[in-house]
């Protein structure tokens, strides 16, 4: 059977297009994504602005039209933090639902991290290694740890990077002292996470998202040292962290005219990717972390193998 995963993410609407088969194995078949920017101008209100709306309901237009186009026999679809947390996210899912006749589910932050772990763990090689997985979205970032069996801990954290430039409003390029401030607000709202962390005595962090690809992208644009290392799959790449310095040096020392001009930079990242950047140096250097990886796989693959494991439908 081919399935459908719809992502309503804060920043950008993911779709992904999957052949099911035997032993609860897919393949994919479309994998695609469409900037919408739900929280821009309304995050700081708790509301989905009506040209956020708009762009929104384009996006779902155009990935249903691909969805179509692919027959597709059966379409789940999750909203997340910026829905979850507008006054009027319920009404625009009603909008959706009337509109294209599509159920959207609204999961919760911790339901969020669940996902987003068991797409990370169909791209990474885990074993009883424990490791620290983040997700960066614009409303909401997610922590899990957990090792290959098991998850020891998981919360989704109201501090997404539309939240955050909402709430900083950085100069253009971000100053020492605005680094500072947000550093000091993160190590505030994550201390909860410090301890556990501490706990487990994590040294290796998985990274899922845009932000993390983008990094893998520019690094890869500057010939450096991002390549695949034994027993990594090949929807997983390890980031090397003198690389990852580089770039983030690179990141905040540059003007949004400069990065324009950045290769493996999209378009759609120009504006989020220096505080994106910035809670990945955070959580490196607290956390004395040594070995950084990225995952192509996320929420929407986590979402297929929960439809495959019968926990969402039956098929």
């Amino acid at each position: 059977m081919r399935i459908s995963v719809i992502d309503l993410g804060t920043n950008t609407f993911n779709l992904l297009i999957a052949d099911t088969g035997v032993d609860r194995a897919y393949k994919i078949v479309c994998s695609s994504k469409l900037p919408v920017k739900l929280g821009k101008s309304g995050m700081d209100k708790k509301e989905i602005r009506p040209d956020a709306i708009t762009r929104g309901m384009n996006a779902i237009d155009r990935h249903l039209q691909a969805i179509r186009e692919h027959h597709s026999e059966r379409t789940f679809a999750f909203a997340t933090s910026a829905i979850r947390s507008a006054r009027n996210g319920e009404q625009f899912v009603k909008m959706i639902q009337q509109k294209f006749n599509l159920d959207v589910e609204v999961i919760n932050g911790d339901r969020e991290a669940e996902l987003v772990y068991y797409g990370v763990r169909q791209a990474v090689p885990l074993n009883n290694e424990k490791v620290l997985i983040l997700d960066i979205g614009g409303g909401s970032i997610e922590f899990v740890i957990a090792n290959q069996e098991q998850i020891f801990f998981k919360k989704s954290y109201p501090l997404g990077v539309a939240r955050l430039l909402t709430k900083f409003r950085p100069s253009d390029p971000i100053t020492i002292e605005e680094i500072e401030y947000i550093s000091n607000y993160l190590e505030e709202r994550l201390s909860d996470l410090i301890e556990e962390v501490r706990k487990h005595k994590i040294t290796t962090m998985i990274g899922a998202s845009g932000t993390f690809e983008t990094l893998t992208a520019m690094i890869r644009e500057d010939d450096s040292h991002c390549e695949s290392e034994t027993g990594i799959s090949p929807e997983a790449v390890v980031i090397d962290l003198t690389d990852f310095e580089n770039t983030y040096q690179k990141l905040i020392n540059s003007t949004l005219k400069e990065r324009k001009q950045m290769k493996g930079l999209e378009s759609m990242r120009l504006e989020m990717i220096v505080v994106a950047t910035l809670i990945v140096k955070f959580v490196l250097q607290k956390f004395k972390l040594t070995r950084l990886i990225q995952s192509n796989y996320a929420l929407k693959e986590g979402a297929v193998f929960e439809v495959l494991n019968m926990k969402t439908a039956t098929l």
